[in-house]
């Protein structure tokens, strides 16, 4: 009985461990990042452009602005992945920022990526309806890019495997 006593109070000690140690690191590591992004070693991700293209590997990414309004806060946005032999995705459609949240509309495809001020970030899991922009094995679940250019030339060069321009209107 007392072994049941003792196993059970150390059940209950240890799962009451780190209940809380998340909120306290995530504190302090949103602590080191805005004091980071003050002292200027960390780019302010509501304050970096997006417009450009974005790569990584094979992964391709064009943003523009989506008309010729200024202050449109919302972006054309295009996606290629080619792996060859009938595996790739292409897709595109219209992107909206708040600050480090990038709301993606891919047709039906929709969904929130994420935007650290160096890459842009798809969740892993996606809508199923984001399956028909893909063949064969491949996804656009996590997809990473990173910025490789601000040019709106290259950014507008981007085309499906097919010739389609992309981030064009």
């Amino acid at each position: 009985m007392r072994r049941s006593v003792l196993a059970l109070v150390a059940t209950l000690v240890l799962a009451g461990c780190g209940q809380g140690a998340d909120s306290i690191d995530n504190a302090a590591g949103d602590r080191l990042e805005t004091a980071s992004i003050a002292a200027g070693l960390v780019a302010d991700p509501a304050a970096v452009p997006l417009d450009g293209m974005w790569s990584r590997d094979t992964d391709r990414m064009c943003i523009l602005p989506r008309g010729a309004k200024d202050g449109d806060p919302v972006r054309r946005i295009g996606v290629v992945l080619d792996y060859g032999e009938g595996q790739g995705c292409v897709a595109s459609g219209t992107l909206e920022r708040s600050v480090t949240e990038l709301k993606v509309a891919l047709g039906a495809c929709r969904f929130r990526a994420r935007f650290d001020g160096d890459s842009i970030q798809f969740p892993a899991g996606l809508p199923t309806e984001c399956n028909t922009l893909c063949t064969g094995r491949a996804t656009l679940s996590a997809l990473i890019v990173e910025r490789i250019s601000t040019s709106v030339a290259e950014a507008r060069a981007l085309r499906s495997p097919g010739g389609k321009a992309l981030c064009v209107d």
